[in-house]
């Protein structure tokens, strides 16, 4: 008998323990454990984690305190038991949050089960900087005159620190780029630091926790300065000094001791400045480092820098400093030689296998001087020779210069190449694969979103539409990261904005990029072509071209029905209603026919029109189409916001801009002016139709699409939301035609031309072998990428609810193709992984989801007439926590909880 109730007492501690709730993946401003925070209310997450189905939050606690004796119960702040099912971007509401100080914080949460969770693991944030008198440091410039080939400047400071120490925090911000190192260790593991802003309105800081670099007594910080955006030659001439003739930097140690003192060590004039080995550096040019120039050990204490020039102080703002919350650049994924090559020219070129974006970390051997350049490259030619010409007027170069003493070892420090390939010049010996390493180098955004199917060549779609992103996203969303531009692109951004959410958590990366675009946004309202704004505020440059400034409206909505988080619409709204008023002050009787636009950019056109099939969609069409969408989205997020006075002025106007749309651009019958794929395609996604010639205008896309033997012929403007189209009118099996087609033009014709990352253009390698224009032409741009949305959203079916936000209410609701077997994706969402994905064998559909604790879902499970659905064997009618909504549309709809699920049906391919 005893033994019997110890089993029981065993079975019941299994029980519980199997299901115990528990809170992880604490995160403050999205990010775990930032340092640097200058919100006066940070915004703090965290995910439940339970084994039990239906689980669902019903009340949390958060405990803050200034030590780590919070978990102890010694806290600065309370928020009581709070009853809500909120557990992402709960807003901190205690007591006012001081300049520097680290914050500790825990959470606990109650469920619908009757549980209670233990105190999660402790998380904290620190502050950074909060008022411009809170810098005692003064930014620095190098003392000496700066020659024509501009060398890295030098800036090295020694102090001692005879006590214990504590911690040490280093705030850190440049114009130009800086790298840092205290006592020869480098600060931090991020590369382009400060990153990319409108500078003169917004320059970013960087805080690190220093105190393991530190010793008790003497010691030496040490920055290398590097052009970069700041002044270096950029856009499209080539300009320099864009936003200042100056590199300075701008330092603060603060040290505290463990008997509570502390001490400011600043950049001031007691610093020394000099040159090094990085002889020149440039974005567009590449790096020229010359070993024999190195300075040994000025990075630690006790180097003698007498005959280094003090630096000079400058009196730069201090004001425009701000926090910086995106994720910095970092080194990523390496990649070894695949090939070593000697080209029909005689070059000696390693291929990497991937176009990637980054540098090559190289030894190399010889004498004091020899010289070795190393040249980057996306493709070789058709007869297999090294081809750059589609870089323009980017070297692209990285020289180094040997001293001669045995191994060596290079990278760069203040560039980025986009290649595949690169060409060696100059190296004393023959090319080793063990010599060269290519690096990735992209913004640390996580990783969110997976994705798999049955077919390969859509499976390397996918790994291209990840690379594209990678690539692309170095601290702003570029256009191309190997010519002459790499540039902010808006309608590129908007355009793959939702396909960049599944891949990686861009809320920190897309949020600091909307600030600049609202900082650079003309006074008219206008957006300009390219943020931040290197192009100018006048005539061209000042932009205001149809879904490019909508980048404006679009990203900001679409950031909110990703993430949820108001505050996005509430800190972007100016801008938003700006652009829509600036598209009202350009129309004429609420019609938006002026302006220069680049309209559905690089769609799909023809040598020779004999036959009319150009693909041409009129601009203005396009236009008004966009401005339209923005007037909706200025409605939905003034709704959001509960401002009734601009929902009542914009909804009224909204209505005139589609009346105007239809007199202006179709038939009584809904034909549209350009009978092009774009016009119907944006006149449906938009609702630019009244509800009687929807279906109609959707029959005429896919007409239009037959009579291009089942191609598409959109551009950058149609592309992202065509299967979209499709799908919501009941063609899902065109959009599947349209994805598996493998000749030009089409989403896989790259890829069965090797591509390793997405176009720019859709021939970029013609049939012939042969290339598209040298002017444009990048093989790593992703906004053709976009397609990427509907994989994940449609084909796998992992969305919102309709009408919800932030995957609070998920819905899977899958659209099966004939040509496949299985297709699953992942997604993390705010409350933890979704994941979902189906497969048919044997006559047997298996649909599976996992709904994350704190959500609820309905499920589409795809039926074929009577065909009886089981979930995990189990009929549905005796599943308690299942609620059966009926059928709609081939499905059959499940309410279900969080939990993992198992659907089974018979099921044939049609």
């Amino acid at each position: 008998m005893k033994k019997l109730l110890f089993l029981l007492c065993l079975q019941t501690i299994a029980i519980y323990t199997l299901a115990q709730l528990n809170v992880q993946q604490l995160r403050t401003e999205n990010l775990t454990n930032p340092l640097g925070m200058d919100v006066p209310q940070p915004m703090l997450s965290w995910q439940l984690s339970s084994t039990e189905k239906q689980v669902l939050q019903t009340a949390y606690e958060i405990r803050v305190g200034n030590t780590a004796a919070v978990a102890k119960g010694k806290v600065q702040w309370s928020s009581g038991k709070i009853h809500s099912e909120q557990s992402a971007g709960v807003l901190y509401n205690g007591p006012a949050l001081q300049s520097g100080k680290k914050y500790y914080w825990q959470v606990r949460v109650w469920n619908n089960k009757g549980q209670v969770s233990p105190w999660s693991e402790l998380a904290f944030w620190q502050m950074g900087l909060l008022q411009p008198n809170d810098w005692k440091a003064q930014w620095i410039e190098p003392g000496y005159t700066e020659d024509l080939h501009f060398a890295a400047p030098l800036l090295r400071k020694e102090f001692s620190s005879n006590k214990k120490i504590q911690s040490a925090t280093a705030f850190i911000t440049a114009h130009g780029l800086y790298e840092a190192q205290i006592n020869g260790r480098r600060v931090g593991d991020a590369f382009l630091t400060p990153g990319w802003t409108s500078y003169n309105k917004r320059l970013q800081y960087q805080v690190y926790d220093v105190t393991t670099l530190l010793l008790q007594g003497v010691n030496a910080v040490a920055v290398t300065l590097g052009d970069g955006w700041y002044r270096g030659n950029f856009a499209f001439d080539h300009r320099r000094n864009i936003y200042g003739k100056d590199i300075a930097l701008l330092f603060q140690l603060q040290i505290v001791y463990s008997d509570g003192s502390t001490t400011t060590i600043a950049s001031d004039g007691s610093w020394k400045s000099a040159t090094g080995a990085i002889r020149a550096n440039g974005i567009y040019q590449g790096e020229i480092i010359d070993a024999r120039l190195e300075k040994n050990g000025w990075t630690t204490a006790g180097y003698n820098d007498t005959a280094w020039t003090p630096v000079k102080t400058a009196n730069h703002s201090k004001d425009i400093l701000v926090a910086t919350y995106n994720e910095p650049i970092k080194q990523h994924e390496t990649f070894a030689p695949v090939k070593i090559l000697t080209t029909p020219k005689g070059e000696q070129v390693i291929d990497f296998g991937q176009n990637l974006v980054g540098w090559v970390k190289v030894k190399l051997r010889g004498k004091a001087g020899d010289t070795v350049r190393i040249a980057h490259a996306e493709v070789l030619d058709k007869h297999g020779n090294f081809y750059t010409e589609n870089l323009r007027g980017a070297k692209a170069q990285a020289v180094y210069v040997l001293k001669g003493n045995g191994e060596e070892i290079f990278e760069p420090h203040f560039t980025f190449f986009g290649f595949r390939y690169i060409k060696v010049e100059g190296a004393a010996a023959a090319l080793q694969p063990q010599d060269f390493t290519a690096v990735a180098l992209y913004s640390d955004m996580p990783k969110t979103g997976s994705f798999t199917s049955s077919n390969a060549l859509i499976n390397q779609l996918q790994h291209n539409i990840e690379w594209g992103l990678r690539g692309n996203f170095v601290d702003v969303p570029t256009d191309c990261p190997q010519r002459d531009e790499r540039m902010g692109w808006t309608g590129d951004a908007q355009a793959f904005f939702r396909t960049a959410t599944f891949l990686r958590g861009v809320n920190n990366f897309f949020g600091k990029w909307l600030k600049d675009l609202a900082a650079d946004q003309i006074n008219t309202g206008s957006v300009p072509h390219v943020i931040p704004n290197v192009l100018g505020d006048n005539g061209w440059a000042a932009g205001g071209s149809a879904g490019w400034s909508d980048a404006a409206t679009i990203i900001p909505w679409e950031m909110y029905v990703v993430y949820g988080d108001k505050r996005i619409l509430a800190t972007q709204y100016n801008s938003m209603k700006a652009w829509v008023n600036y598209m009202q002050s350009k129309s004429r009787n609420d019609l938006w026919n002026s302006g220069d636009h680049f309209g559905d950019w690089l769609f799909y056109t023809m040598a020779d029109d004999n036959d009319g099939k150009a693909a041409i969609t009129n601009k203005y069409l396009i236009a008004q189409c966009f401005y339209a969408y923005s007037t909706q989205l200025l409605i939905n997020a003034a709704t959001v916001l509960n401002k009734p006075e601009d929902v009542a002025t914009y909804t009224a106007l909204l209505q005139r801009i589609k009346t105007a749309f239809l007199n202006e651009y179709t038939t009584p019958n809904g034909a549209t002016m350009s009978n092009t794929q774009t016009s119907y395609v944006l006149a449906l996604h938009f609702d630019m139709f009244p509800e009687h010639l929807r279906q109609q205008a959707a029959e005429r896309l896919v007409n239009n699409i037959k009579q291009y033997g089942n191609h598409l012929t959109t551009g950058f403007l149609g592309t992202p939301y065509l299967c979209h189209v499709l799908s919501r009118f009941g063609y899902s099996d065109v959009a599947y035609t349209l994805l598996l087609q493998q000749t030009y033009p089409s989403w896989l014709y790259p890829v069965t031309k090797g591509a390793t990352t997405i176009w720019e253009r859709w021939d970029g390698i013609r049939t012939n072998g042969d290339f598209q224009a040298i002017t444009m032409n990048s093989f790593n741009h992703y906004a053709y990428g976009a397609i990427g949305d509907w994989l994940y959203r449609v084909m796998v079916g992992i969305d919102n609810v309709p009408g919800t936000v932030g995957y609070k209410n998920i819905r899977i609701q899958p659209h099966i193709g004939k040509d496949f077997t299985q297709a699953s994706a992942s997604y993390q969402t705010p409350y933890g992984l979704c994941s979902a994905g189906w497969n048919i064998a044997q006559q047997q559909l298996t649909l599976t989801a996992d709904i994350p604790a704190n959500t609820t879902a309905v499920i589409y499970v795809p039926v074929q007439g009577d065909a009886t659905v089981l979930e995990n064997g189990q009929p549905l009618s005796s599943l308690a926590y299942l609620q059966v909504l009926g059928k709609e549309n081939g499905y059959l709809k499940v309410q279900a909880g969080s939990g993992k699920y198992r659907f089974t049906t018979t099921f044939v391919h049609q």
